[in-house]
């Protein structure tokens, strides 16, 4: 055996010597830290039991849509709004945005609302039917804010051609579905059939009365979409009046601002929206933004028709702090 041949395995003995004391050391590390980790996962799991609760949600002595009671004395009534109090109190991220935007587009909706004499509380259906989304569409073709089909868009006043979609303008939509809902008024004699017909369709609810010989929305038996209506707008209401008291915690400025804008009438074609926008101090996104019923990049207007269009006021998009 050479001299070179000792070193070597001299070497490699003290190698294999100093990686075994190394991983000794290290068990024995690791074993006396387990009970204190445990101890440490204990502690959390305690904390996380003693401050995180979820809670049944108190339903409320007297509930009304409209003016109209709400028969909560009857299981499948009481029953059925649970379901939606707990479904939009707990789906946090949804309902919590809903508050948010709602103090953009109530202060929009409300006068309209007490001019054409329809109750406050259908403010809260396009936050059901779109949840204010402007350029909402259905997998049916509905559209817009209050979720207007073509046809009865034209038979509520509502321009619906290729280069202008009134479904989408939300002051214009909001009077048609006001219209609307007054005739369903006069049909049913009741705001909460009035607000069911809104999703089922008048005729739909027509075909329900003959069939279930009744005309109260709390005792007819519909389909889970309908079933469900006027209980998702119940929910959303009492949510939205008191969101403190259902654990959403919200500042002033945690709420979407409304954008404060100008308004221009235009009767002459508009051959590009960018070149216009930019000559009237604003941007293609913010003018789009504020009239997204304008469904192309120009208007032709070979009719010369007055349109009036929002132009966001001077730093109108800026956040305010």
């Amino acid at each position: 055996m050479n001299n070179k041949f000792k070193i070597s395995s001299i070497q490699s003995l003290s190698i294999s010597t100093i990686l075994l004391a190394a991983f000794m050391v290290f068990n024995l590390f690791v074993s006396s830290s387990v009970p204190e980790k445990r101890a440490d996962e204990e502690r959390a799991v305690d904390l996380f039991l003693e401050n995180y609760s979820i809670h049944a949600l108190p339903i409320p002595g007297n509930l009304n849509f409209a003016g109209e009671k709400v028969p909560l004395h009857k299981t499948y009534v009481r029953e059925s709004y649970d379901r939606e109090l707990l479904v939009n109190t707990y789906w946090q991220s949804s309902t919590l945005l809903l508050i948010k935007k709602a103090n953009r587009y109530f202060p929009v909706i409300e006068p309209i609302l007490k001019a054409e004499g329809v109750p406050d509380d259908f403010k809260y259906l396009p936050m059901i039917e779109s949840g204010f989304q402007e350029r909402a569409v259905s997998p049916a073709g509905a559209v817009g804010v209050w979720q207007f089909m073509a046809g009865a868009a034209g038979d509520y006043g509502l321009e619906v051609s290729k280069e202008i979609d009134e479904r989408y303008h939300i002051e214009k939509a909001t009077i048609a579905a006001c219209r609307y809902l007054k005739k369903a008024y006069e049909r049913f004699g009741s705001w909460t059939m009035a607000a069911a017909s809104y999703n089922a369709g008048q005729r739909g609810m027509d075909r329900q009365i003959e069939r279930q010989k009744t005309t109260n929305y709390y005792d007819l038996l519909l389909t889970e979409e309908t079933g469900r209506y006027i209980f998702r707008l119940l929910a959303m209401k009492e949510i939205v009046s008191s969101p403190g008291d259902f654990g959403f915690k919200l500042e002033q400025n945690d709420l979407y601002p409304v954008i404060e804008t100008d308004t221009l009438v235009v009767s002459e074609p508009i051959p590009d929206f960018a070149d216009f926008a930019i000559a009237n101090g604003t941007t293609y996104r913010e003018l789009k933004d504020l009239n997204p019923w304008l469904r192309e990049t120009s208007l032709s207007n070979p009719a010369g028709k007055s349109y009036t269009l929002k132009i966001p006021k001077p730093g109108a998009f800026e956040v305010k702090q």
